[in-house]
């Protein structure tokens, strides 16, 4: 595809009705289902989102079409730094107008939005199985800064009082390696090998 003028403007409350459609196509996308996506609009997260002073949602345009969208907010990098971080929360481009310049616009605007609000770092949140995008931000110069992980607050109290009532999938695997193994001891005693 063509490199067409690609524009970057900051979606407002009042555009919420034209960028929705957008946003629900990226959530179905990354594997949201669209009903879950239509429901968070009607429920007004999107909304909501566009209301918050920490948030930030630019739509790239091309030929009048919204095609491309960044989220970005501002906080410190952790709960006891000083110092102000713009996140890039989410971006995303329609795939038949990917590497036609809209992502470069997007980040352009997101790191304008960072020296708005000073931050000294501007932070993507990338999902660790898109390796593609993990690429991307790497040739841009980002850097490896943390590996999040997560739990449910359930699971993670299981796990600390050493629950084992509900096998973990820790607990599983170790016992088919133990069978294993011992099945394989057999088989040695045996003189059958394998």
């Amino acid at each position: 595809m063509s490199r067409s003028a690609v524009s970057v403007a900051r979606v407002r409350p009042a555009d919420e009705e034209t960028f929705a459609p957008l946003w629900v196509s990226s959530r179905v996308a990354v594997g949201q289902t669209s009903e879950w996506a239509d429901r968070a609009v009607r429920e007004g997260r999107l909304r909501d989102a566009l209301q918050r002073n920490d948030v930030r949602i630019y739509a790239a345009s091309t030929g009048g079409a919204q095609v491309g969208f960044v989220v970005v907010t501002h906080s410190p990098l952790s709960g006891l730094a000083e110092d102000t971080a713009a996140w890039i929360d989410q971006i995303w481009v329609e795939p038949e107008h990917r590497r036609t310049g809209v992502a470069r616009e997007l980040l352009q605007m997101a790191a304008r939005f960072a020296e708005h609000v000073g931050a000294s770092q501007l932070v993507s949140c990338v999902p660790a199985q898109q390796k593609d995008s993990n690429r991307y931000f790497a040739r841009l110069g980002f850097a490896p800064l943390v590996t999040s992980r997560s739990t449910t607050p359930g699971a993670l109290r299981r796990r600390l009082a050493g629950d084992e009532t509900l096998p973990s999938s820790d607990a599983v695997v170790r016992r088919r390696r133990s069978l294993r193994a011992r099945a394989a001891r057999v088989r040695l005693a045996r003189g059958t090998g394998g």
